[in-house]
This record gives C-alpha cells, sequence and structure tokens, in this order.
C-alpha cells in the first residue's frame, strides 16, 4: 500500500468523473436527503450475499462515501448490557462504534488530517475478503501545548439519574477532570431535569478549583428529564463564555432518556445551529445508566458535530475525563468524509459494514457544504468492507481517500491510499493483530444483530468460535482491551446458548 497526497485539477477530475460514468450508475449510492446523507440503497444485486437492503434494482455503482465517526457509545453500552445478563437490542448495536473501540497502530501525520492506510486479508468463504481502511490524524500533544479549553458541562439531573452509577458516577468523573485541567482551562456547568439553569458560568479554573468542587458536590437528582432545555441552555452558556482560540465544547452527561419539552433531536438542534454553525461550538455526549436513550443521544451527537462515548465504571470514567478529553478537546480535522472507489474489473460486489447512519451521496464527496465528521488528534477512524473480488482477478482493487476542512481555515485537504488483489493473499486469521481485532469487533456486532435485516458477513463465526478467537488474540497481544472483548463475546454466548 502506498499513499500520497490528492491535489488534482477539477478538470481532471471532472474528466475521470465522465470516463468512469461507462462503469456508474445515475447519481451515486442512494438518494439523499437536504442534509447530504445517503438512503442507504443497495449497491449491487446479490443473490449469495446482499449489500444488506431490500432492493433488486441493479446498480454498479463503485464508490461508497460516508461522514467519519469515532463514537464508541454501542460497544460501550453492550459491555453494561451483557454483564447484567441481557442481550443489547440489536437496534443498539452499531458495528463500526465495535470496530472503533480498539486501539489502532496506524502511521500517523504530523500535522493536522489524516494518514490513509489499507488493507485486508481473506475470510475463508470462498471470493470473500475483508477490506480495512483505517485513518489516522497526528498523535495528541503534551499536556502543556495543545490550546485551552471551553467546556460547558451540561448535566442531567433528572430522577432516572439517581439510579447507583449514573449522576454519582458523574460526579466523581466531573471531580476528576476538575483536577486534571489546566489553569488557563474554563468550565461552566448547566443542569437540566423539568427545567434548566446555568449552576456555574464559565469560569477560568487557576484559583477557582474549590468552587467547582462546590459545584459538582451539590448536585441532586429531582423530577424529569427536558433534555431540550438542558442543551439550549448549554449552548447559550457556551455562547456567551465564549474563548477566542481556546477549543469551545459542550459536554452532554446524561441516560439520554428525555420525557418532557422536546425530545427529538433534529428539533432540539435546530434551535442552538447558529451556536453550532457560527461559533464551530461542537458536542461530545457521554451516556450512562443501564437504561440508555441511545438513539437520542447518538443522533444528537450526529447533528452537533460531534461525538459520543459511554461509561459504566469508575475506570471507564477515569479513561475518558481523565485522559481522552484533555488531550482531545481540539480538533484536527472538520467535516471529514470518506470515499473508497472499488475497481469494477477486479470487485464484484461489496458491502460497508456500519456507517448506515453516516452515509453521504457520492456526489457530496468534495461538496464542502454537506456535513461530515469531527476529528481530534489522537484518534483513529477504521471502516471495514466485505468484498468478493472477481474470479482470477488481478492488479488494483480500490482507493480511498479522505476530506476534510482545517479546523482553523476551513481550507480542504485530500489524502488517499491504494490496495491492489495481491495485498489480499493471508488469511484472516494469520493476519495483521490489528486487522484480526477489527474483524473479530465487526462479528461481534453481526451476531448481536442476528434477525434483522442484515445477512450474515461472509466467513463470520458462531459466538462460541468467535470467543476462542480472541482469547487467542487477547493472549498474544496481552491487551486489556482485547480482553474486555473477549469477555464480552464468551457472556453472549453463554446467554445465546441460555435462549
Amino acid at each position: 500500500m502506498r499513499e500520497y497526497r490528492t491535489r488534482r485539477p477539477r478538470a481532471m477530475l471532472i474528466a475521470i468523473t465522465v470516463a468512469g460514468g461507462l462503469l456508474l450508475t445515475g447519481c451515486g449510492g442512494g438518494a439523499s436527503d437536504r442534509s447530504g446523507k445517503s438512503d442507504g440503497s443497495a449497491l449491487f444485486p446479490a443473490p449469495a450475499y446482499s449489500s444488506g437492503r431490500n432492493d433488486s434494482r441493479e446498480n454498479t455503482n463503485h464508490l461508497s462515501t460516508f461522514a467519519l465517526d469515532v463514537d464508541t457509545a454501542s460497544y460501550g453500552y453492550a459491555r453494561r448490557v451483557l454483564s447484567e445478563g441481557r442481550l443489547p437490542e440489536p437496534s443498539t448495536v452499531r458495528p463500526e462504534e465495535f470496530v472503533n473501540s480498539f486501539r489502532q497502530d496506524y502511521e500517523r501525520p504530523h500535522g493536522n488530517g489524516f494518514t490513509v492506510t489499507v488493507d485486508g486479508a481473506r475470510t475463508g468463504q470462498e471470493g470473500w475478503s475483508l477490506v480495512r481502511v483505517g485513518l489516522a490524524t497526528r498523535a495528541a500533544p503534551p499536556e502543556g501545548e495543545r490550546p485551552p479549553a471551553a467546556l460547558t458541562f451540561v448535566i442531567d439531573v433528572s430522577g432516572s439519574m439517581g439510579e447507583p452509577g449514573r449522576l454519582d458516577l458523574v460526579r466523581d468523573s466531573l471531580g476528576v477532570l476538575t483536577e486534571r485541567l489546566r489553569d488557563d482551562d474554563s468550565i461552566a456547568i448547566v443542569t437540566f431535569s423539568d427545567g434548566a439553569r446555568t449552576v456555574l458560568p464559565m469560569t477560568r479554573l487557576g484559583d477557582h478549583r474549590a468552587r467547582i468542587h462546590d459545584a459538582i458536590g451539590e448536585l441532586r437528582p429531582t423530577a424529569s428529564t427536558n433534555l431540550g432545555a438542558g442543551v439550549r441552555t448549554g449552548y447559550a452558556t457556551a455562547v456567551e463564555g465564549l474563548r477566542p482560540g481556546a477549543t469551545n465544547r459542550v459536554v452532554l452527561l446524561s441516560d439520554g432518556l428525555a420525557n418532557t419539552g422536546d425530545t427529538d433531536a433534529d428539533t432540539i438542534l435546530e434551535r442552538i445551529a447558529n451556536a453550532r454553525r457560527e461559533h464551530g461550538i461542537t458536542l461530545f455526549g457521554v451516556g450512562v445508566g443501564s437504561e440508555y436513550g441511545d438513539a437520542l443521544m447518538e443522533r444528537l451527537a450526529d447533528r452537533g458535530d460531534g461525538h459520543t462515548t459511554y461509561v459504566s465504571s469508575d475506570d471507564d470514567a477515569r479513561t475518558v475525563f481523565s485522559e481522552q478529553l484533555p488531550q482531545n478537546v481540539e480538533l484536527t480535522a472538520r467535516d471529514a468524509k470518506a470515499q473508497v472507489a472499488f475497481d469494477p474489473q477486479t470487485v464484484a460486489e461489496f458491502r460497508l459494514i456500519g456507517y448506515d447512519d453516516r452515509r453521504v451521496a457520492d456526489q457530496d464527496f468534495r461538496d464542502d457544504r454537506v456535513d461530515g465528521g469531527e476529528v481530534g488528534p489522537g484518534h483513529t477512524v477504521t471502516a471495514l468492507y466485505a468484498v468478493r473480488t472477481r474470479p482470477d482477478a488481478s492488479g488494483h482493487l480500490a482507493t480511498a481517500s479522505v476530506r476534510w476542512l482545517d479546523p482553523a481555515t476551513r481550507d480542504p485537504h485530500e489524502e488517499s491510499g491504494q490496495l491492489e488483489t495481491g495485498a489480499l493473499e493471508d488469511d484472516l486469521w494469520h493476519s495483521s493483530y490489528g486487522l484480526q481485532v477489527a474483524a473479530t469487533a465487526a462479528y461481534f456486532a453481526d451476531n448481536l444483530r442476528l434477525g434483522r435485516r442484515w445477512a450474515p458477513l461472509p466467513g463470520r463465526p458462531g459466538l462460541s468460535a468467535l470467543a476462542d478467537r480472541a482469547d487467542t488474540l487477547a493472549e498474544r497481544t496481552q491487551d486489556a482491551d482485547v480482553r474486555g472483548l473477549a469477555k464480552a463475546i464468551q457472556e453472549a454466548s453463554d446467554l445465546r446458548g441460555a435462549e
């Protein structure tokens, strides 16, 4: 695989597109709504294995386009549910969030933007391979070198947050974070239940840590959940305390169980659209609780130019608030989108695994008005594809490109990577550890979505066999996160066997 920076003149791009039009159809991978999101129509007719959509129209489009997503909440919540002896609802399982919950060792760029790594391996099912597209941002800077942060915490104090492991976890987490942040960072606190109020205006930590600790310690659960009021007040507080030159972010901590006021993510976010667009304030959602409004929190993050995670324990909270958030409050890329072009001479069909809510119409890849994903330093993003190659295929297989806007100048940039068919010679379970871990996480999610409209991924082991694979990986890598994955798969296997 080689990497290079894409700098093609527009005229050349148009010429390539016209030439490729003989092999492509219509306007890309499905119709889009006004936001540019694709409806996810079938990419190929596939009698033995479909793209997962009930669409029999022939479509020879060999492009796949999606907005980047670094959410991990779906995997964290699934682990919580499994530990309580329940299987997660299939609708809460998003494979890309399982895959992106694990560190990858992709090469990193020196500045803003991404490197692109593309590899793959055979699944054992005839003709089928898994192809991994890996994107990496630069490493997180040392604590003293990042820009100052202005964080507005919007905290759910509704009655449901009184459950052990919700508000108490939030209080402890914010206490740890207060000590972890720098003197030139700022914090504001907004609480919401049936209404919302600003408990603490934007305050520099400096000599005010005791005041902040007092405000955190006074958080108590009260009544119903008006999440819309909380988000609106939170953004208003963030705008009022806006710090030029700092990273301004709203951090929403909630179980997502809105039951009064605005409960629709689009309605909530439309009310704060100007703060989001004009001031560049991004949203970071942190989910808590055994009963969790996953869909609402994910939608808020997607449309709020941010991402979500889920915490269920002190260890989770310490990782998110003591390590991840202080280091990753800044952004290295805005409106980032990826597009993979598969060569129709070598690829018979393919399917993007997950990213169902992040699809973008193919023609909007270079339309910088269309929303993408926001990514900070220290992140990796992985997308897996199930790919069936043509018999005796040889040569170029795919080109993966990522496009993003510089967070300061809004200038667009692209980077691309190539994959040849010869790179698919290895068996999946003898490929790199990173690819094996990503595949294990994707197969796990696929097993948990059993019974939905998606066809099984090619080469997918059953849960018992997959647990054995994960155990072996954990032993070889000595990675605590992979050990946790193996444990979760075994729990799911036990529960499935007991059904």
